[in-house]
This record gives C-alpha cells, structure tokens and sequence, in this order.
C-alpha cells in the first residue's frame, strides 16, 4: 500500500526486484495526491491504481484480493516508506511453512504494551508487537482477508483470528528509516489509536461473526 510516497516509491521497488527476483510485487497506490502512481507507470512497475483514497485497509485488501484472484500461495504487506526490509521475508516464510497462519515482522519490546496486554487478556496468547505492519499471510488468510469487507489489518483482526484458532508467530527483525514524507501517526493519533485498538480487542470483538464458508470465487479466465 502506498500513499503520497513519490520520494520513497522507487528505492522501494527497486530494492525488491533486484536484490529478491523471486518475489512478485504489486503496488496499490491509495488515491495519491503526489506522483506516486506517475512514477509507477513510468518506472513500468505493477500498479493497481485505485481512484480514491480508501485508507489503509482499503488498500490493504486490495492487494490481498489481487492475490487470491491471481492464485498465490502467501501475500505480505510491506509498507512503501521503507521501514519494512524484504531481508526478513525469508524467515517469515519458513514460519508460515512450518503451520503459521500468520507471521508478524516483530520489533519485539518497542509494541505497544496496551494492545498486547488486551491480546493476551482475551486470547492468552503473547504477541510482541501487535501493531506492526509487516505481516505474512498463508492462503487460507488471505482468502479470508479478501473476501471479508471487515477485516482490517489491524491489531483486534489478529486478536480475533487468535481466538478464533489462528496461528499467529513472530519474526524479530530491524525496521529501517523513513527517508522521507512524513507518518500520518502523531502523537495524540497513537493515542487515539492505542485507545481504540484496546476497546475494539476487549469488547467489540466479542461481537464479531467469522465467515469461513463462502467459497472465494475463481478467477475466470
């Protein structure tokens, strides 16, 4: 997913086509107000261009969709900032071959501690560093983050697959710099976020209906 990121777009992509060939990319840019998607279309890089802005889980969902239409095994969110290295990948993956549903790229004690508490609470399993965006998903998730309008890639999602059989593991690894723009999580935002992640893990949640049934239709060719 990528949103007014035309300072970091190229690196991104370049860094992944020419140091790891062997993974496929697409980039969903979210309604750019820069020239994000002009300089994808210039560069030739995979593009899914939405029209509007979504969010994050707009265009999360985009990319997981295009992956369970296209016939992939696994999808990754990797943001396009640059924090999250594609070095990791491969330690990911032997995770999720070895039975993880998920695996989460962990910083491990810079998480927030609120929303692993809350995890922890109404799952009782420990998980490091819940808001972390580098996340790793089997078929069988990414199907169902495809196919499901509400399932975000949010903190109380994963607490929710937790508890509803998921296995979910870690990764620690070394996120790197923003180079440039700036992240739409201030300080009050965290706040709000933190608050908000807390409620919907310790309520909400208890709510939610998981469809697992309805079949993901095919691709027709």
């Amino acid at each position: 997913p990528a949103y007014n990121e035309e300072a970091n777009i190229v690196k991104v992509v370049n860094g992944i086509v020419k140091n790891y060939p062997q993974y496929d990319y697409v980039v969903v840019n979210d309604g750019s107000r820069d020239k994000t998607a002009a300089i994808c279309r210039e560069h030739g890089f995979r593009l899914i261009d939405l029209p509007v802005n979504l969010g994050l889980a707009g265009a999360f969902q985009t990319g997981l969709r295009y992956a369970a239409e296209n016939g992939y095994d696994c999808a990754m969110q990797l943001d396009a900032d640059g924090q999250h290295r594609p070095e990791y990948i491969a330690a990911m993956l032997e995770e999720l071959e070895s039975g993880a549903d998920i695996v989460i790229g962990s910083l491990r004690m810079l998480g927030s501690y609120i929303i692993s508490w809350s995890i922890r609470l109404t799952t009782g399993r420990a998980i490091c560093d819940p808001t972390s965006g580098m996340r790793l998903f089997n078929r069988a998730m990414v199907e169902e983050f495809a196919q499901n309008l509400n399932y975000g890639p949010e903190p109380d999602t994963i607490s929710y697959l937790i508890k509803n059989g998921a296995v979910v593991r870690e990764v620690q690894v070394t996120m790197g710099e923003r180079e440039a723009g700036q992240s739409y999580l201030t300080f009050w935002r965290s706040i709000e976020y933190m608050v908000k992640m807390s409620i919907s893990i310790l309520l909400i949640q208890w709510f939610r209906k998981r469809d697992t049934e309805t079949p993901y239709p095919e691709r027709s060719l």
